[in-house]
């Protein structure tokens, strides 16, 4: 039997008029915050659906950091692509890494005419997102080593670092340098390819040595700037030329990032990769671009984009009240351009 109304109002001691006005978002005003959220929960709680909300499409909102970068916008156009063919709607919030953002984005996701949510990356507040999921279907676009309990459409970090890894010892590299944005645990992925990049070498080269530079970078940054990314490799670039210009190979945690030390080293009067190669991950579009060649790695980005749609699409078609978390992992795959070469002469 179909939830009522009368049923949520004698959950939540409200009128039926009252529920209605809430659901309807009319004369929204007239009620507190506390008692707009009770009512959304028991309705989301008990699967009420009103004749309004049957007549209209899903709202599927999206979450992810900031749609500047191509990663991004690839990954959502799948996404969208897929919600175009089933006639669903979509709505895109950024984050740009602000905990504050992201809480607020959670709670909006909560209201009642939202019916699932994708996060584009792994949450930075995992616990808030898992008791999101106790109201409606999330899906999460994330690394296979982290620990989420939620589905997820994942990538092997740790695996694409290795393979660039792997492809530099072979070309003869045993000085390299890995160029990041900000490290940390709420950054699982390029935490990870770190790690796998440390991990082939110790394995294949334990001669060789990876260093590491960092840059911090604020939400204020993030949200401030739309070049951020760019920026940010030339800005790393010049700390890798002050400090560690000795290496040969350069790593950097994306394509964005790798054009802007590209552009900064060429600036400078080097040559790429007659004097140094460079690497990203992503496999972004403009990377095969005859002027870029970028050595990178696949992730498949639109495909794990259409996947993420189709697995909270089937968890909201679905009548079996079963739930098992589901997780989808895409291969990594190797790309060779022209960035990457041996190293030169010393």
């Amino acid at each position: 039997m179909k939830p009522t109304l009368s049923d949520i109002a004698k959950l939540t001691g409200l009128t039926t008029a009252s529920i209605s006005m809430i659901l309807a978002g009319k004369q929204i005003e007239r009620f507190p915050p506390a008692t707009i959220e009770k009512v959304e929960k028991v309705a989301n709680e008990l699967g009420y659906i009103s004749k309004q909300s049957r007549k209209q499409p899903p709202l599927i909102l999206i979450v992810c950091p900031s749609v500047i970068n191509p990663y991004f916008a690839t990954l959502l156009q799948g996404m969208e692509s897929a919600a175009e063919k089933v006639g669903w709607n979509t709505s895109i919030c950024n984050t740009y890494w602000s905990k504050d953002r992201e809480k607020r984005i959670i709670n909006l996701a909560k209201q009642y005419n939202v019916k699932g949510v994708i996060f584009a990356m792994i949450p930075q507040q995992p616990e808030l997102v898992e008791s999101l999921s106790a109201l409606k279907p999330v899906i999460v676009v994330g690394d296979k080593r982290s620990a989420v309990n939620l589905d997820t459409v994942d990538v092997n970090n740790f695996s694409a670092g290795y393979m660039l890894g792997q492809h530099l010892i072979e070309l003869g590299h045993k000085k390299i340098v890995y160029l990041s944005t900000t490290l940390n645990k709420e950054h699982t992925s390029r935490v990870f390819r770190l790690n796998g990049l440390q991990t082939s070498y110790s394995e294949l080269c334990p001669e060789g040595t990876v260093d590491v530079i960092t840059r911090e970078v604020s939400y204020k940054t993030e949200i401030d700037n739309v070049e951020i990314e760019h920026s940010i490799g030339q800005n790393l670039a010049k700390d890798f030329i002050k400090h560690k210009k000795e290496a040969t190979a350069i790593v950097a945690i994306n394509d964005m990032i790798a054009y802007g030390i590209m552009d900064e080293l060429i600036s400078q009067g080097f040559k790429i990769p007659e004097d140094y190669s460079i690497c990203g991950f992503d496999n972004i579009y403009p990377s095969k671009f005859l002027n870029i060649g970028l050595t990178t790695i696949e992730h498949f980005i639109n495909n794990k984009g259409t996947t993420a749609f189709n697995l909270i699409h089937e968890r909201l078609s679905s009548t079996d009240d079963i739930h098992s978390t589901t997780h989808v992992e895409f291969d990594c795959k190797l790309i060779v351009r022209t960035t990457t070469a041996p190293p030169r002469r010393c």
